[in-house]
């Protein structure tokens, strides 16, 4: 049926049907007629591919805004939301032409979380970025050696599938606390619980739960664009519901909690323009001054934030490929190389705007399903994306409890990936299980790769399969246990 659906995706007929021979050098670069495209089907698709992605542009500024930094700064939301549209424009632009390929680039889930959650807890927000850069630069190195592949094909599937489903659990996490859904109850026993005093008795939580089912719904009815649907529609019904009862802010002048039926991070009123010019003023604010921090942390942040960004954009970029009927049986696809190269300086180029590492989004095979087989579809995703740059005020309507459904949502999609684990052998189980919950249950996507690996191998070599542990997971799994002693060694060396 897949085989089918790929062979057959690229056909097309009627007005779509190219004229034979070509039409130009654009059509010969990008291989349109040749893949057996059109150029009004690479523009359909190319614009699919937006409408999926398009959601990136207000969940991104909500992630990143979280954070608060180690000396208690925070990025301001018209900000992150225009270098969001920014990056992600001229990454998917730079991808389609180099790469040739229909994948969309945006700031990627997962990274901005841990940028969020855990690196801006022991530095600043220019110091983080400065590590997301770092972090884009290694790629590109081992993309251009062919490390990178070498790599990816020495870790277990297993581990790669965990760690998608771990962050999924733990950025559907953060959507349950960020709503009100789930909060502390100020006790041991049970730390958290339902809402207040095991009730939703607030109408921003309220508004969050019916979010979450529409936006369920069309996701599963498979409604194109059902994320940002469920995005807008969850804004507007916040919208009259504040012009009616005027909730205001859940937080009082001092930071503290002054209106327990207020709303989280964002009020939801209507601002006097939708549209204005974008605010760049994050481009180029980073500090590669990381003396705050020990040698050994900045390793193990570093190393963290590109194994994420690694397994994901490698497994994200052969899944959308096999989709589009471009890879071969051992997943390999046209350009290969130089995509993975153009992938890391998503990262750079993420970290040096301060809209987090750019990666390529899987909702791209939206597209694809539209017929989009060539990088052309690319140039359309991209120009609508730097268009968006202009609307960026709208996003600042966006109550968290709204972007805190799509947070759920996105995290119950992430999760999925469980059903490809063999989960039958306890070699298998035990690091499976202690990578997916660690993360949630320590708010550090960190700590849970790293006990993924640790157990991996130690269970692996101690029950009579050591032969098969590659020799890079006994490298990863040693640095993993620097990271968790990474206190006591520090102080050792007055790191």
């Amino acid at each position: 049926m897949a085989e089918a659906r790929q062979q057959g995706g690229g056909q097309q007929t009627g007005t779509d049907r190219p004229r034979e021979g070509g039409v130009g050098a654009v059509d010969r670069y990008f291989q349109i007629t040749e893949r057996g495209s059109s150029f009004a089907t690479e523009i359909r698709g190319g614009l699919v591919t937006f409408v999926t992605m398009a959601y990136i542009v207000i969940l991104n500024p909500i992630i990143l805004t979280s954070g608060v930094d180690v000396e208690g700064n925070t990025l301001a939301f018209p900000a992150v939301s225009a270098v969001t549209a920014l990056t992600a424009g001229v990454m998917t632009i730079l991808f389609g032409v180099v790469s040739r390929l229909p994948f969309g680039f945006a700031a990627g889930l997962g990274i901005n979380a841990f940028l969020a959650f855990s690196v801006v807890g022991q530095v600043t927000w220019p110091e983080a970025m400065a590590i997301v850069v770092i972090n884009g630069v290694l790629i590109v190195l081992l993309a251009a050696t062919g490390l990178r592949r070498m790599i990816f094909d020495a870790v277990p599937v297993e581990l790669k599938l965990a760690i998608t489903v771990g962050i999924g659990l733990f950025i559907a996490f953060i959507g349950f606390v960020n709503a009100g859904f789930v909060t502390s109850t100020g006790q041991s026993s049970p730390p958290v619980g339902l809402g207040i005093g095991g009730s939703v008795v607030t109408i921003p939580t309220l508004i969050f739960v019916v979010t979450l089912v529409l936006t369920g719904v069309l996701v599963a009815a498979k409604v194109k664009g059902g994320l940002l649907i469920g995005l807008v529609s969850g804004t507007v019904i916040s919208v009259i519901v504040e012009a009616i009862w005027h909730l205001g802010p859940r937080a009082g002048e001092d930071g503290g909690v002054a209106n327990p039926g207020g709303w989280g991070l964002t009020v939801p009123e209507l601002g006097s323009a939708p549209f204005g010019l974008p605010d760049l003023s994050l481009v180029g604010a980073v500090s590669f001054d990381l003396s705050r921090v020990g040698v050994v942390t900045v390793v193990m942040l570093v190393f963290t934030l590109l194994f994420t960004n690694f397994f994901d954009a490698m497994g994200t970029m052969t899944g959308l490929s096999r989709e589009a009927g471009l890879a071969d049986e051992k997943g390999n696809f046209p350009r290969l190389k130089s995509a993975l190269v153009v992938e890391g300086i998503g990262a750079i180029a993420g970290g040096a705007t301060s809209a987090s590492s750019n990666t390529v989004f899987i909702e791209s095979g939206a597209g694809i399903g539209e017929g989009a087989r060539t990088g052309f579809a690319n140039l359309v995703t991209g120009a609508l994306f730097l268009l968006a740059m202009f609307f960026t005020p709208l996003t600042q309507i966006v109550p968290t409890e709204v972007a805190a459904a799509a947070l759920v949502i996105v995290g119950a999609l992430m999760m999925a990936q469980i059903k490809h684990i063999d989960l039958g052998d306890f070699r298998v189980l035990l690091p499976v299980f202690l990578t997916a919950a660690v993360m949630p249950m320590t708010y550090s996507i960190a700590n849970g790769i790293g006990a993924g690996f640790v157990a991996w191998v130690l269970v692996h070599a101690l029950s009579g399969r050591a032969r098969s542990i590659h020799w890079l997971l006994w490298v990863v799994a040693a640095g993993f246990v620097v990271f968790f002693a990474r206190g006591p060694i520090e102080a050792l060396f007055g790191a």
